[in-house]
């Protein structure tokens, strides 16, 4: 295996696509710092100290720590996948997403509809996530005056849902320029990001 990269950073090629993925990869973790704007760090902190067995240390995992610092790639690419799945639902359902399919050029409108798609999952995601932590947050707010500041709410939901597809634009390009299959890489990055600190842990 230590042979095969060797081989690869070789190949001029290869080895600007493995350092093209990795710039990107290295973008995405300082985004995964950036915090939202509002955001209560003392509750915050000690709602994912108090939760890192269960249900919020499993998000935090699968976003890389960006669920953490509550950053603004909280929701990471997870509104794009869930639209993707959505549209593959659709389309032996409406007979017009049918024919677009079968069509010249009807992989990438889906593609396309999947990126619209994609804003309102976000969005419905950023809310929804904030509610969960509110809720198992006894009472403490981890970003307060959302839901009542109709200014800070939608700071809060714009910031939230251009982080998400400014993740998905950083997995297209590593899919473009890259190696392998983007959105995969920036899930599993995140993952082996947080696991020197589990092992530890």
């Amino acid at each position: 295996m230590i042979q095969a990269l060797t081989n690869s950073f070789r190949l001029p090629d290869i080895r600007n696509k493995l350092i093209f993925t990795g710039l990107i990869l290295i973008v995405y973790q300082f985004a995964a710092h950036v915090p939202v704007v509002g955001v209560n760090q003392t509750s915050l902190n000690a709602l994912v100290n108090g939760q890192s067995g269960g249900l919020i240390g499993v998000l935090n995992l699968l976003s890389g720590g960006a669920l953490q610092n509550f950053s603004v790639i909280a929701n990471g690419v997870y509104p794009y996948i869930t639209a993707s799945i959505i549209l593959q639902v659709l389309i032996p359902v409406i007979p017009s997403l049918e024919a677009i399919s079968k069509e010249p050029g009807g992989r990438e409108k889906l593609e396309t509809y999947t990126y619209y798609l994609a804003i309102p999952m976000a969005i419905l995601q950023s809310v929804s996530q904030i509610q969960i932590f509110n809720a198992l947050g006894n009472g403490a707010s981890i970003i307060p005056g959302f839901g009542t500041d109709l200014g800070l709410t939608l700071t809060v939901i714009i910031q939230m849902t251009a982080g998400s597809m400014f993740a998905v634009w950083m997995g297209s390009l590593i899919t473009e320029q890259g190696i392998g299959n983007g959105l995969s890489i920036i899930i599993f990055a995140g993952i082996a990001a947080r696991a020197p600190q589990n092992v530890a842990r």
